[in-house]
C-alpha cells in the first residue's frame, strides 16, 4: 500500500519539505547550492515578485528555459502566487513558441539569453507572430534584451509586497486549482494544452516515487528537460517531495554526464534507453567512479533486455524500472516494479499505477480478452482535467465513463502488464521526444513547392526512431531534398525535422483515400534513415 502525500498543493508541499529536510541540499546547479529552506525562501521571494507584477490566480505564465535552478524557483513562485505554469520546449523556434503563448494567453514569459548561442527573446520577436496577451518578458539568466526585465530587477520590485501577503496567496491555492498546462500535439497537428491540477500531480508522483524508492538523501541527475513531464514532475518536483537533491543538466553531453555522476555522487538517473546505452558503451566509462548509481528509470522507446541486465551487472544499479505514460495522464499510466524480471521490465510497460485502471478495448469500447490487441484506455486520478479551452477535443479523448483513450495499441498479459505494439496516432519518438506526423506535415505544406506530405517514423539505432517525409510537389515545381530539410530546421525543433525527404508522384491510398502509412513505413525502412542534406 502506497502512502498518501502529506500536502495537497505544490506550495504546501514546498513548505512541508522545508520543515522536514531543512538545511539538506535540495538543488545543486554548478556553484549554486540551495537547501530545502533556501528553496522555500526563494520561492516566496519569487511569489512576491509575481504579485508585484500583477499576476492574478489562474493566469498563465510561460517558461522557455533550460534546466537551471532559476526554472525551479520561478515555477514555484508562479504556483505559489496561484498562477499556472506553461512550459515551452527549448528546441522550439519562435513561431512554435508564439503558438503556445497565444493559445494559453500567457501574460508573462520567463526565458534566457545566450543559451547554446540562442537568444530566445530574439527568436520570439523575430518570428513574425504577435502575442497580444504577453505583457512582460523576464530574462532568468543572461543579458536582458531591450524591452525585457532581468530576473534580479523583477525580484527587487517584489520587495514592495509583504512576506505575509505572499504567504497568504500561497495558502489560498486549492488542491483542485490548475497548476500547469503542458502542450502536446494531437492528430490535428496543432498542440493542445493538457490541464493538470495540484492534487493529481502530487498524488501521481508521490505514488510513483514511493514504489521506485526515491528517498531522502538521494541525488537525482535530471537530464530530462524541465519543459517535459519527466524533467519537471518526475524530476525536480519528485525530488522536492521526497527529500532528494536535484542536480540539473542544461545539455546532454556524455562526458559531462559521467563526470557529474562521479563528482555529485548521483544515485538516481532517468532517461530513454539511448542514455543508458551511451553510458554502458562509453569508451571512458571505466575512468569514472559510477558506484553511487542505484536507481535507473527508463522508457519512451523499446527497451533492450540485455541493456537491463548490463545496467545491473556492469554498473551498480540495484533497481531498474520502466513505464508508459502520456501527457494526458499526468505523464504516467503504467510502470514496472523493482522486483520485476528484466524481461518484464524490458518487454512490457508494466501495470497500472496504484489507484487507477487500465483496459484494452476494441472499436466498440468493449474489453478484449487478455493477449488480444486493442486500444489502451486509462481511468483514474491521473487523467487530465481536459484540454485547455477545448471541450470538443476533451470529449473526443475522454469518453462518458471517464476513460482516456490513448490512441495506442497494446496487449495485456494475465498479470496486467501491457506491451505497446502500435500507435493509432502514428506518433513516433525521437531521442525521447514525441514527434507527431500531422504537425510536421502541416508545416511542410507551408513550403511554396510542396502540395502534399506524409511523414512516418522508422527505427534508428541512435535516436530510437526518426522521421522520413514523402512529398508531392505542386504543378511545375521541383524541390531539392537538402533545401527542404534546411527549410524545416529554421521552422521547427530539430527532433521534428525529417531525416530524409523523398519526392514521389503519388501516395499509396486505401479505398477511402487514406494514405497507407504502413507501405510508406516499409519503403522508408528499406531505404534507411540517411539524411539528404
Amino acid at each position: 500500500m502506497v502512502d498518501e502525500p502529506e500536502a495537497s498543493t505544490i506550495p504546501r508541499m514546498v513548505r512541508s519539505a522545508a520543515e522536514r529536510y531543512g538545511g539538506a541540499e535540495a538543488v545543486a546547479d554548478g556553484d549554486t547550492r540551495l537547501s530545502f529552506t533556501d528553496v522555500l525562501e526563494a520561492s516566496r521571494e519569487a511569489t512576491r515578485a509575481m504579485i508585484a507584477a500583477g499576476l492574478a490566480p489562474g493566469e498563465r505564465v510561460g517558461i522557455w528555459a533550460p534546466n537551471v535552478h532559476e526554472w525551479i524557483v520561478c515555477a514555484l513562485g508562479i504556483l505559489s502566487a496561484g498562477g499556472v505554469v506553461v512550459p515551452v520546449n527549448t528546441r522550439y523556434r519562435g513561431q512554435e513558441a508564439a503558438y503556445i503563448l497565444n493559445k494559453s494567453r500567457a501574460r508573462m514569459l520567463f526565458t534566457v539569453t545566450g543559451f547554446l548561442d540562442t537568444d530566445y527573446v530574439a527568436l520570439l520577436r523575430g518570428s513574425g507572430e504577435d502575442v497580444p496577451s504577453l505583457e512582460r518578458i523576464v530574462v532568468l539568466r543572461g543579458d536582458a534584451a531591450e524591452g525585457s526585465t532581468s530576473w534580479a530587477d523583477l525580484l527587487a520590485a517584489g520587495t514592495a509586497v509583504s512576506p505575509e501577503e505572499a504567504e497568504e496567496r500561497a495558502r489560498a491555492v486549492e488542491p483542485g486549482d490548475t497548476c500547469d498546462i503542458l502542450y502536446t500535439s494531437g492528430t490535428t497537428g496543432h498542440p493542445k494544452g493538457v490541464v493538470c491540477h495540484h492534487e493529481q500531480a502530487l498524488r501521481t508522483y508521490h505514488s510513483w516515487t514511493g514504489i521506485i524508492g526515491i528517498a531522502e538523501g538521494d541525488r537525482y541527475l535530471i537530464v530530462n528537460p524541465f519543459f517535459h513531464n519527466f524533467g519537471y514532475r518526475a524530476g525536480w518536483l519528485c525530488s522536492m517531495m521526497r527529500g532528494a537533491c536535484s542536480v540539473p543538466m542544461a545539455t546532454l553531453d556524455m562526458d559531462e554526464l559521467l563526470g557529474k555522476v562521479e563528482e555529485e555522487r548521483i544515485s538516481v538517473l532517468a532517461g530513454p534507453p539511448t542514455l543508458f546505452l551511451g553510458i554502458l558503451n562509453h569508451p571512458n566509462r571505466s575512468d569514472h567512479d559510477l558506484s553511487s548509481l542505484r536507481l535507473g528509470v527508463t522508457g519512451a522507446a523499446a527497451v533492450p533486455v540485455e541493456m537491463i541486465k548490463r545496467m545491473r551487472n556492469e554498473l551498480t544499479f540495484k533497481t531498474v524500472i520502466s513505464g508508459y505514460g502520456l501527457t494526458e495522464a499526468t505523464g504516467l499510466a503504467t510502470m514496472s516494479y523493482p522486483d520485476d524480471d528484466p524481461e518484464i521490465i524490458a518487454t512490457t510497460s508494466g501495470r497500472a499505477i496504484p489507484g487507477t485502471e487500465i483496459r484494452i478495448v476494441d472499436d466498440s469500447n468493449q474489453e478484449v480478452p487478455r493477449g488480444e490487441p486493442g486500444e489502451l484506455v486509462v481511468r483514474g486520478y491521473n487523467v487530465m482535467t481536459g484540454y485547455f479551452e477545448d471541450p470538443e477535443g476533451t470529449a473526443a479523448a475522454i469518453d462518458h465513463d471517464g476513460w482516456l483513450h490513448t490512441g495506442d495499441i497494446a496487449v495485456m498479459d494475465e498479470q496486467g502488464n501491457v506491451r505497446i505494439t502500435d500507435r493509432l496516432k502514428d506518433m513516433f519518438i525521437v531521442g525521447g521526444f514525441n514527434a507527431y506526423p500531422a504537425e510536421i506535415e502541416n508545416a511542410l505544406l507551408t513550403h511554396p513547392a510542396i502540395a502534399q506530405a506524409a511523414v512516418v517514423g522508422i527505427p534508428d539505432g541512435r535516436l530510437g526512431e526518426v522521421g522520413i517525409a514523402f512529398v508531392i510537389t505542386r504543378p511545375g515545381q521541383t524541390v531539392d531534398p537538402g533545401e527542404v530539410i534546411a527549410w524545416c530546421r529554421e521552422r521547427m525543433a530539430n527532433f521534428k525535422v525529417p531525416r530524409r525527404i523523398e519526392v514521389v508522384d503519388s501516395f499509396p491510398l486505401n479505398a477511402t483515400g487514406k494514405v497507407l502509412r504502413y507501405e510508406l513505413r516499409e519503403r522508408a525502412r528499406i531505404e534507411g534513415p540517411d539524411c539528404s542534406s
